[in-house]
């Protein structure tokens, strides 16, 4: 088969290799669609090393049809069309024996810790399967994983029906976050961001959202404005490696600030740096500050809402590229940001 094979970091080249083999409880599945991930980019440029090694076959975002069953496949068929929940765990940690999954000790991802979607065929378990409706694209289909992250940091902040919520980032993750906050809340979102592009993307698809570039505006202040000093329900901390913009806080601190009394921060954004905090501002409000991973069951969910017309999820697709130019995907992420979002790489 072919695939789009990371020989070197920074180095991707299109190449033949094995078509990988099946045992009995897992399928071979056809890959359609896959999307580039944050997480890729990191992995992309050698910052998940030692965990991830070369040569290696990104991809933990896609989806596809079954090409062939193991014997002990009881659920699904070939032709099947799929989606497919990358994560699969030890069983054996603390967290895995209270069934919280995301939180495993040795937490594994397809495209990470083992060969993934970015080739024309992949392996994957029956457990990690999700069936995808006919009214479903091919190439939403490989959306499912990241729009799904957003619903389960919805579970975990528990947004409710009227909640008014405050998101720190509009990259991928944000916009899967203001995605799932949308089909459980009509309250008012805050959309926070230093990108004109990434606030125009996601004003487009939402215009009853406010946004806010943290360049101009203090958010804090523009939230408390719109609130009467309130301050929102749940605010959603997803922009990781934060710029440093003076006279404003840091995204994690900000979130502190812009909650009310007995609020919620949800922190999702993955960063190696320190996030300075007044813990003081967290206790005075008695809030709680929780994070999210992953994903733990959301997938079903996600599906139903792309079904349904719930969700938008052209709005995250900045770009579609065969597979064979995942070099040049990559580099434009790299170096225009501000330009993209999902680039989709079809098989």
């Amino acid at each position: 088969m072919k695939a789009a094979v990371l020989t070197q970091y920074g180095k991707i080249e299109w190449k033949n290799v094995p078509t990988p083999s099946i045992s009995d409880g897992e399928v071979l599945v056809r890959v359609k669609y896959a999307s580039i991930c944050g997480s890729d980019q990191h992995v992309f440029r050698g910052e998940f090393h030692p965990r991830t090694s070369v040569p290696m076959i990104q991809g933990h975002e896609f989806g596809g049809v079954i090409e062939k069953c193991g014997k002990e496949i009881t659920n699904f068929q070939a032709g099947d069309r799929v989606t497919v929940d990358p994560i699969f765990w030890c069983g054996n940690c603390p967290a895995c024996e209270i069934g919280h999954y995301p939180a495993c000790l040795s937490l594994k991802l397809l495209g990470i810790d083992v060969d993934g979607g970015f080739a024309e065929f992949v392996v994957a378990r029956e457990f990690m399967l999700n069936k995808v409706p006919t009214d479903i694209s091919d190439k939403h289909a490989a959306l499912v994983e990241v729009l799904a992250i957003g619903f389960h940091a919805c579970k975990r902040a528990n947004v409710r029906q009227e909640d008014s919520i405050t998101i720190y980032g509009a990259g991928k993750v944000g916009q899967c976050i203001l995605q799932a906050v949308r089909t459980k809340t009509s309250g008012p979102v805050f959309m926070i961001d230093i990108l004109d592009t990434r606030l125009h993307l996601a004003h487009q698809a939402y215009p009853d959202i406010i946004t806010i570039n943290a360049r101009d505006v203090d958010p804090v202040s523009v939230i408390h404005e719109h609130t009467n000093g309130r301050g929102v329900d749940i605010a959603f901390e997803a922009v990781g490696h934060a710029v440093v913009v003076p006279e404003r806080l840091h995204p994690v601190r900000g979130c502190i600030q812009a909650i009310r009394p007995a609020g919620t921060v949800c922190v999702l954004g993955l960063s190696d740096t320190e996030a300075p905090l007044v813990m003081k501002e967290l206790i005075f409000k008695e809030a709680k500050i929780i994070t999210s991973r992953v994903t733990h069951g959301e997938f079903a969910e996600t599906l139903h809402h792309l079904e349904h017309g719930h969700l938008k999820p052209d709005a995250l697709i900045s770009r579609i590229m065969h597979l064979s130019e995942a070099q040049q995907a990559f580099e434009i992420l790299e170096q225009e940001p501000e330009k993209y979002l999902k680039i989709l790489l079809r098989v």
